[in-house]
């Protein structure tokens, strides 16, 4: 089964971003696929790594960058919810003039179409959030 998945929630607030990342790793080694996982909203927040958390905190960006790096599962950020959030790629921060990208490079900036075209791909959509 492919699956695309859409995460809404911040890795900040509520279960949702964490229980995307246990059921891609679950789905992952059951031998499913990933199409694509897409941040929208406060769930583009995962892609910061501006974000620091408290040493006695688990890595709130770590487990994505795990799947995409030993998955190759595409991590999307909605450009129109991460520009709100001051989230930047290097291109998106130049284009603007800031100083520094904040987004960590396992993630891709873009819009909307991203999700569409993984929902397409996929046999399931499966939305998280709070």
């Amino acid at each position: 089964m492919i699956y695309t998945l859409l995460v809404l929630s911040s890795p900040t607030s509520g279960h949702g971003a964490r229980t995307a990342y246990r059921f891609a790793q679950a789905a992952l080694a059951r031998g499913h696929d990933i199409e694509r996982i897409f941040f929208l909203d406060e769930g583009t927040t995962a892609g910061s790594q501006a974000a620091v958390y408290p040493q006695d905190e688990e890595s709130r960006l770590q487990p994505w960058i795990e799947l995409a790096t030993h998955h190759g599962v595409e991590l999307v950020l909605c450009i129109s919810s991460a520009l709100k959030r001051g989230i930047l790629d290097a291109g998106e921060a130049e284009r603007y003039e800031k100083p520094a990208a904040t987004a960590h490079p396992a993630f891709v900036i873009s819009g909307l179409g991203q999700l569409i075209d993984a929902s397409a791909k996929a046999d399931r959509l499966m939305t998280f959030a709070r």
